[in-house]
């Protein structure tokens, strides 16, 4: 049985949660392996919806493990908090595992989150102000709290200690900020430690192990590709490994041993915070996409840019992360308009390119070259199979599929968790 990895292919927000979900009644365990509580996936059960965080999505689906492995940097207080919510509406959150290697958001690296990016001003990044970026800092400089730490008290005060000597020098003489007690940061976390205790476990272990029985591990990367600390639109992009391949370093699995990398491409591009966008819309169609895929931050409830879909950012991150399968979202959202763009090239200075820029003042001025595909009128919601669509909803798969770098095996049609069209088995 595989290890499967999915992930973003665009900017985030393509709707990884319904494809974890499609797959969740044949898989064991589903794995977040990097990012934190910057980012969410709205999954839809029956009537119900939830929001989800930090957790893996499949914390939903009866018979599945979850687990937060070491690539994840963990934010206690929401863990706790999303925990209870879903306790609070019957689902069953007892078989979630966390790894030691964790490491942990303190308080102080929300605040520095906070005030560096209001002390930026016009070069603000478009950060959450959640500490994701303040922590897994400390953890490439060596002075970050692991999950682990929390149950050896003099170890935990040693590290606040020496974390703190720096930062409250800067919070004070930088940005004219309060100086933070070790005791208050130290107690805090403490607090946590026996409620945590059983969750903790050598998750790297446990996935071995669960590979060696046969078993199917699903890998659910948080933000996308195109934030991806190497591979994205630096420095507009995240903190960590949002691609296949960190799915190897943030689980303690070998890279071998994944067998499908399956990417989420929303039948449109979308995008939070600051950064390059060549398709961003500022028109009506702009704003029809943002109001008819109610395009609103999860975690942040900010609107976000849209724009048309962009071929040329398909093929990269297929190539980045080598996609074997896209699962097409929200093609019910394009349902009513007459014309649809699809970005095919770039105009960059007058030279047409037909790949990402690997130069990001390019790939900031470049000019979208589009395809104009006609668009149907007809509800899609019901689709079930490929046939079921309407010819030009057909047409439009088909020439993404061309242009994208790899098969798009299902298709989202609507926000209901079996609206859907599959086209290819996406463990097969």
């Amino acid at each position: 049985m595989p290890a499967v990895v999915i992930i973003g292919a665009q900017w985030g927000d393509e709707g990884k949660g319904k494809a974890t979900d499609l797959l969740a009644g044949r898989i064991d365990y589903v794995v977040k392996f990097n990012g934190g509580n910057n980012a969410g996936h709205t999954v839809v059960v029956g009537d119900e919806k939830y929001a989800l965080h930090l957790l893996p999505s499949g914390i939903l689906t009866e018979g599945v493990t979850p687990v937060i492995s070491n690539g994840v940097v963990v934010d206690i207080e929401v863990l706790f908090g999303e925990l209870d919510a879903l306790s609070a509406r019957g689902v069953d959150v007892s078989k979630l595992l966390i790894s030691a290697n964790a490491h942990v958001i303190t308080h102080y690296h929300r605040t520095i989150d906070k005030v560096t990016e209001r002390f930026l001003g016009k070069r603000q990044i478009g950060t959450t102000g959640r500490g994701i970026g303040p922590a897994y800092a400390d953890k490439i400089n060596r002075v970050g709290i692991r999950i682990q730490d929390l149950f050896d008290e003099n170890i935990l005060r040693q590290k606040v200690e020496g974390a703190l000597n720096i930062k409250n020098h800067l919070l004070v003489k930088v940005y004219n900020r309060r100086a933070i007690g070790a005791d208050e940061v130290v107690d805090e976390l403490l607090s946590y430690a026996e409620r945590l205790r059983p969750m903790v476990v050598d998750t790297a272990l446990v996935l071995h192990q669960a590979l060696e029985r046969g078993e199917t591990v699903l890998f659910e990367g948080g933000q996308a590709t195109m934030l991806d600390v190497d591979h994205g639109t630096y420095p507009f992009v995240t903190s960590s490994s949002s691609t296949a391949g960190g799915a190897a370093t943030g689980s303690g699995i070998g890279p071998n041993r994944i067998d499908r990398v399956i990417g989420i491409v929303k039948a449109y591009t979308t995008r939070v915070g600051a950064g390059p966008f060549p398709t961003e819309l500022f028109d009506e169609s702009g704003e029809f996409l943002r109001k008819t895929g109610f395009e609103f931050g999860t975690t942040t409830g900010r609107p976000r840019r849209c724009g048309w879909y962009d071929a040329p950012i398909a093929r990269y991150t297929a190539r980045i992360n080598g996609v074997t399968d896209f699962v097409m979202t929200k093609l019910d959202v394009l349902t009513g308009l007459e014309s649809i763009p699809v970005c095919v090239a770039y105009d960059v200075d007058g030279v047409r390119v037909d790949e990402v820029p690997v130069s990001q003042s390019d790939f900031h001025h470049a000019v979208p070259i589009y395809e104009n595909f006609p668009g149907w009128t007809e509800d899609i919601s019901g689709a079930r199979t490929f046939d079921d669509l309407p010819k030009n909803a057909q047409d439009y798969v088909l020439a993404i599929e061309a242009m994208s770098g790899a098969r798009i095996s299902a298709i989202g049609v609507g926000p209901a968790r079996d609206a859907i069209v599959v086209r290819h088995d996406l463990l097969g």
